[in-house]
Formats: C-alpha cells, sequence, structure tokens
C-alpha cells in the first residue's frame, strides 16, 4: 500500500527499482533509456533497434584524474534487414541518447544483429456503438450514481447490443 491514498503503488513506480541491477550489470545505468527507448529515437528506429548493453572503455590505473571520463559505445540488437539503415541512423541515435540522459555519455554505436522482440500487440478499438445502442444502455444505466461509472457501463453495453443485433 502506498502511504498518500492507502492503494497499491502503480506497478510502473517499482519498474526502476527492478530493473535497475539487471540492467547495470550490462551497463545501462538508466533504466529509462530501456524504458523509454521508442521515445528517445522514435519509433521508427525502435522498430528495428534496441538497446542490449553500453560498454565502458576499460579504466586505466594510469588515468589522469583531471581528464574527463572516456564515451561509451552503445550496443544495439538490430534486426538483420535493418542494418544498413541502422548505420546511416548511428549519428541521430546517438544524438538523441545524449539529448536523453543530459550529458556526452555515448560516442559511438555498435550494432549485434539477430531477431527481436516482436513488439506490443496494441489493442484496437472497435467501431462506436450506434446512437441507439448507446441510447438504450444509458437508459438501463441510468441508476447508477458515479457518472464515469454510469458512462463507462453504458458504452460496454452498447457494444455488446450492437453485437448481440448483428
Amino acid at each position: 500500500m502506498s502511504k498518500a491514498g492507502g492503494f497499491a503503488a502503480p506497478l510502473g513506480a517499482c519498474l526502476g527499482d527492478l530493473m535497475s541491477p539487471a540492467l547495470a550489470a550490462r551497463g545501462l545505468g538508466q533504466a529509462s533509456l530501456v524504458a523509454h527507448w521508442p521515445e528517445i529515437v522514435g519509433i521508427a528506429i525502435a522498430g528495428y533497434a534496441r538497446p542490449i548493453q553500453l560498454q565502458w572503455p576499460p579504466r586505466g590505473a594510469k588515468r589522469d584524474p583531471d581528464e574527463p571520463n572516456a564515451p561509451a559505445t552503445l550496443v544495439l540488437r538490430i534486426d538483420g534487414a535493418f542494418a544498413l539503415e541502422a548505420q546511416h541512423a548511428a549519428a541521430t541515435i546517438v544524438a538523441r541518447v545524449n539529448a536523453h540522459l543530459g550529458w556526452r555519455c555515448v560516442a559511438r554505436v555498435a550494432f549485434r544483429q539477430g531477431p527481436l522482440p516482436a513488439p506490443p500487440k496494441r489493442h484496437v478499438r472497435g467501431p462506436r456503438p450506434s446512437a441507439q445502442a448507446l441510447t438504450a444502455a444509458r437508459g438501463l444505466a441510468a441508476g447508477i450514481e458515479d457518472a464515469d461509472l454510469r458512462e463507462a457501463l453504458a458504452a460496454l453495453g452498447a457494444r455488446v447490443i450492437d453485437r448481440a443485433r448483428g
């Protein structure tokens, strides 16, 4: 239960804590890089490329402490058919990832060809219910006090009525 409202916290609020150790092992200290990948690079690039690792250069024992850290290489899993397109988009990917992270974290992109997991299926809503069915369903739901619940049940009822009519 959350402290604020007495209800369970949204799952999204816990994902960062759950994913962080696994992502850190792959050099991906920012869970948002994986969680918000389509928003960072755009739907077109996210359709054929996914981040799998950030490779940092080895830390030398004699490194100058005043020298800034060397940037990382972002390793992406790409669908083999899009290898050439991914190479052309590399500069865009680097720029967008660095803008998201807020610093010049990534200098280059490396690609590993392989199958990508299928994108999540998007729920497609059916056609809007007919005006007759919606009027009938609103009449049946008129006794419900909560306006949002009444309207949601009326919309559901209208779809059921339309489906039953054929």
